[in-house]
């Protein structure tokens, strides 16, 4: 039950009397009773250029698996390319207006968000290294010069398209310019003999520019020691401390990791 007037935007018109909850409202009010690490995949999807086909969304709000297969452990989840459903703005907007204890987990998930995530497992990636250590992940987020970036282009100078045959820019999945690194995350389609060849050419281009790429592969993103070896690669980089802050770091990164697999769908690990 909400008394108070509803934020500028919250409902939208969609034809001639027919009204619906805008996504960042609808958001809102998913987002009670349920995790950070579920709202959080969610907000990043709508943020994002992907989204999870509609057969998904039943099973994943029920707490399901998707899709439900017997062997699950190298499943590729299927998903399709599109437009942000919502921009930052507007759930900040819908943030500030939603005080109180009741909608914490969503403030604290539109605070974590970044835009333009282009897969489910990016958006795991993310939540994983940027999201405070208090919640499980490894708080890259606040290194220095803007902490990380998802899908940041960098243009190739000459030689360093020299060094990429011709590769005249990279997309970098997760971008840390105070460590000069690109944190990768390869899939089965990276396997691929001819994707393989591009990216050790666009790798040799990004070396070019100085910048250090770090792979995550399927097997990496569920070994959390593995994920904190490399944050901590990424802090000495940085030139920056790693340190834990709170007890049972551990039992919370495992959290954090089976909370954002459950909000796109995936068993827990």
């Amino acid at each position: 039950m909400i008394s108070k007037p509803l934020p500028a935007g919250a409902i939208m018109r969609v034809g001639a009397g027919l009204y619906c909850c805008s996504p960042a409202f609808a958001t809102l009010l998913y987002s009670e009773g349920r995790s950070l690490p579920e709202v959080y995949a969610l907000v990043m999807e709508l943020l994002g250029i992907y989204s999870l086909p509609a057969e998904a969304t039943l099973p994943i709000a029920w707490g399901g698996v998707w899709p439900d297969f017997t062997d699950r452990h190298n499943v590729e989840q299927e998903h399709c390319r599109c437009e942000p459903a919502v921009t930052m703005h507007e759930l900040r907007a819908v943030a500030a207006w939603a005080t109180g204890r009741r909608y914490a987990t969503f403030r604290r998930a539109v605070e974590y968000a970044l835009s333009g995530s282009a897969s489910p497992m990016e958006t795991v990636m993310a939540g994983m290294f940027s999201i405070p250590m208090r919640w499980g992940g490894f708080n890259l987020r606040a290194l220095p010069q803007g902490g990380i970036f998802l899908n940041h282009r960098i243009d190739f100078s000459p030689r360093a398209v020299r060094m990429a045959s011709g590769i005249p820019y990279a997309v970098c999945d997760l971008y840390i310019p105070a460590a000069g690194s690109d944190l990768e995350y390869n899939g089965g389609y990276h396997e691929q003999e001819s994707v393989r060849v591009r990216d050790g050419q666009r790798n040799n281009g990004l070396k070019g520019m100085g910048v250090k790429v770090l792979v995550i592969n399927r097997d990496q993103m569920i070994d959390i020691v593995a994920l904190e070896a490399i944050a901590q690669s990424i802090y000495d980089d940085a030139n920056q401390r790693f340190r834990y802050q709170a007890a049972g770091y551990r039992a919370r990164q495992l959290a954090l990791l089976n909370g954002l697999r459950a909000g796109i769908g995936l068993p827990p690990v």
